[in-house]
């Protein structure tokens, strides 16, 4: 059983925000259809590695279970296919700056009175309104306004380049995740569809839940390694006499008795948190030392699966993958390839009572299904060849 059996979903998006929301869903069961164009090439078509044809494993990633249909959006009769489509697919997914979608002739406003019950998702930067609307933008970009980035540093250091695209996935895919579902229950009740209009930089600002609450409450704003849990306390992560690093998150007083005991510090059990900043420090320059003292591997014996304290090491990303941890939540999963081979991808972090999540395949070729979606929609073959002549299948 998948779960969003019945979704409909055109996926306008490029890129990694609308294309990882739309994968989510797909996995669950919706049918996606990614519109696509050659006049405008998605960055993640393009990103390396590729495949033996020249395919790139990202793409192939983000768009798995999705059908690929090649359209010229900026032909009229390209806008009439997808209101054809419109009539049947209940959401849209885009990412243009706003107003392009108008120009095109298929904004919400005008999709809506052809499907009423559409839910419309926009993801942007900054948002459908405001100053910095059409101003473009990326994900250090959301994260440096936001004002993430100042308080997530070292001292007189700055900021870290992320390994992972916070406001991108955090920000736009998981807030158009949760509008979208929202917005179908809302749905379900009244039979009224909805525009979400995602930002990511709402999003990033809106994250700092804790500090910020903190800020409005104190007027205190926060600082580098000065708050708990960004190094102002022995919440941090150290180095290993070999060079690698452990995450200490041992802030409760039953973790931190364990870590004091597991570093053979015992005496500093009952002194981290009495108000004192010196106190901190020395404990930290503790924590930093005994780390020093032994390898990674060392440390991987003490801090093993029966210690319950709150450390853990700093894996590579390929030791990730062989985590007994990863691997029993079945996140690595082989994905079908149309030469009957698989595929490794990261697997669905969703785990839902009695459903399976739906790998069809890997991301398909630009315009792969384009012949397939409209003939199901009653174009015949001589209309789609003069189509695709004309340039409107492009």
């Amino acid at each position: 059983m998948t779960i969003l059996n019945g979704l409909k979903i055109l996926d306008f998006s490029s890129l990694l925000p609308g294309p990882l929301a739309t994968m989510m869903f797909a996995d669950l069961g919706a049918e996606v259809i990614h519109i696509e164009s050659e006049r405008r090439v998605d960055l993640m078509r393009i990103m390396p590695p590729y495949d033996e044809d020249r395919e790139s494993y990202i793409h192939q990633h983000l768009n798995r279970s999705k059908k690929s249909l090649q359209i010229n959006l900026k032909s009229d009769e390209g806008t009439d296919i997808i209101k054809k489509l419109v009539q049947d697919y209940d959401i849209v997914i885009e990412g243009f700056r706003p107003g392009v979608m108008k120009r095109l002739g298929i904004d919400y406003e005008t999709l809506r009175k052809i499907n009423p019950r559409l839910i419309y998702c926009a993801i942007t930067g900054y948002g459908q309104t405001g100053p910095y609307a059409l101003r473009p933008g990326h994900d250090n970009n959301y994260l440096s306004l936001g004002g993430v980035l100042d308080h997530s540093r070292l001292k007189d250091k700055k900021p870290v380049a992320m390994g992972i695209q916070i406001a991108d996935i955090a920000g736009g895919t998981m807030h158009a995740a949760v509008g979208i579902l929202a917005a179908a229950l809302h749905r379900e009740k009244t039979g009224e569809g909805k525009f979400i209009d995602v930002s990511m930089t709402d999003a990033m600002f809106a994250m700092n839940a804790l500090y910020g609450a903190q800020y409005f409450g104190s007027g205190r704003a926060p600082q580098p390694e000065e708050e708990i849990l960004n190094g102002g306390t022995f919440y941090d992560y150290y180095r290993t006499k070999d060079g690698r690093y452990f995450s200490v998150g041992s802030l409760e007083p039953q973790f931190r008795k364990l870590l004091c005991e597991a570093l053979d510090i015992p005496e500093l059990i009952d002194s981290t948190f009495n108000g004192s900043a010196y106190t901190q420090q020395r404990f930290k320059e503790a924590v930093k030392d005994a780390f020093c003292s032994k390898t990674f591997n060392q440390w991987l014996e003490i801090f093993n699966e029966d210690f319950h304290g709150c450390v853990e090491p700093v894996l590579t990303f390929d030791e990730a993958c062989e985590h007994p941890q990863i691997q029993s939540r079945n996140m690595v999963v082989d994905i079908p390839k149309p030469d009957g081979t698989t595929q490794r991808q990261i697997g669905t972090a969703l785990k839902i009572e009695g459903v399976e999540p739906s790998y069809q395949f890997v991301g398909a070729k630009i315009g792969a299904h384009t012949e397939e979606i409209l003939t199901g929609y009653g174009y015949s073959k001589e209309q789609i060849e003069e189509l695709t002549k004309s340039g409107v299948l492009k």
